[in-house]
C-alpha cells in the first residue's frame, strides 16, 4: 500500500469509529448526535483504555488538544501500522511520530512495542514502552 493511500484510508477509518459511538434515536427532545449526546463517541473509548499512553510517562506538559492528537496516533499504530511505519501527529504546540514493531503474543493477547518520539519547542523527546490488545479492541500500556 503507497503511503499517500495510507494516511487517507488511516483518518477515514478513525472517522467511522468516532462515529459509531453516535445514535440517532434517543429520549425526550429528539435523537443523540455526535455534538449533543452526553456519551462520547467509542474512539474516546479506546484513547481512555491507553491510560495516557507512553506520551503520558515523558513528562512533558502538553494542551489537552495536542495530548489527545498524541494519543490518537499511539492508537492507531498500535491497531493499524506496519512494521516500522510512522504514524505522524501535529498539535498546536508539539508534533511526534509513533512507530509500533512487530506484534507479538503474550498469552492469548496481540502486544506490540512502540515509540513515540514527541516534538515541544524544536526538542525531541523519544518515550519507549509496549501495550497489550483486549478483546474489546482497546490497548493496555504494560508497566
Amino acid at each position: 500500500m503507497k503511503l499517500r493511500t495510507y494516511f487517507l484510508i488511516v483518518p477515514s477509518l478513525f472517522a467511522v469509529l468516532a462515529l459509531s459511538g453516535c445514535s440517532t434515536t434517543g429520549g425526550k427532545g429528539g435523537g443523540d448526535s455526535l455534538l449533543s449526546s452526553p456519551k462520547l463517541p467509542a474512539s474516546a473509548t479506546f484513547i481512555t483504555a491507553l491510560d495516557g499512553g507512553i506520551v503520558g510517562r515523558t513528562g512533558l506538559k502538553l494542551s489537552d488538544n495536542d495530548k489527545q492528537r498524541a494519543l490518537e496516533a499511539e492508537y492507531r499504530a498500535l491497531e493499524t501500522a506496519p512494521l516500522g511505519q510512522p504514524v505522524a501527529w501535529k498539535g498546536r504546540n508539539a508534533s511526534g511520530e509513533v512507530v509500533a514493531a512487530a506484534p507479538y503474543q503474550v498469552g492469548s493477547q496481540n502486544c506490540r512495542q512502540y515509540t513515540h518520539t514527541i516534538t515541544v519547542d524544536g526538542k525531541p523527546t523519544t518515550a519507549r514502552g509496549a501495550a497489550c490488545r483486549n478483546d474489546d479492541g482497546t490497548w493496555t500500556p504494560l508497566e
